[in-house]
């Protein structure tokens, strides 16, 4: 079946620095010391990609975060709990904004 987003394209991910290599490096060097031990395991810095990468709809990222979890021993119910976190958040934050939406009816309706 052939898709928008080609998984392939997943291991060319590397190659996006071809034509900016000092950027590409700085972004590489950062995001390694993200992911790299410190008061989180890089156990729970995978798991809270996967929520995030749920959050922002990478099909890229839930692909690399669901195998990064499976390989440090995440269970499939916690990545699954994991993605309800972040549907909570993010149902949340969709709601909280509806404030605005009352403030600007109300501020019509004097």
């Amino acid at each position: 079946m052939e898709t928008y987003y080609n998984p392939e394209d997943l291991a060319k991910f590397g190659t996006i620095g071809e034509e900016a290599p000092q950027l590409a490096e700085k972004f590489f060097d950062y995001y390694g010391a993200v992911f790299a031990e410190g008061a989180l395991t890089a156990r729970e810095k995978s798991l809270i990609a996967l929520a995030v990468a749920h959050t922002v709809q990478c099909p890229y990222c839930i692909d690399s975060y669901t195998n990064d979890c499976l390989n440090k021993g995440v269970s499939e119910e916690e990545m699954t709990e994991a993605v309800h976190v972040a549907a909570a958040i993010r149902g949340g934050a969709t709601l909280v904004h509806g404030v605005q939406m009352k403030n600007i009816v109300k501020k019509l309706e004097l």
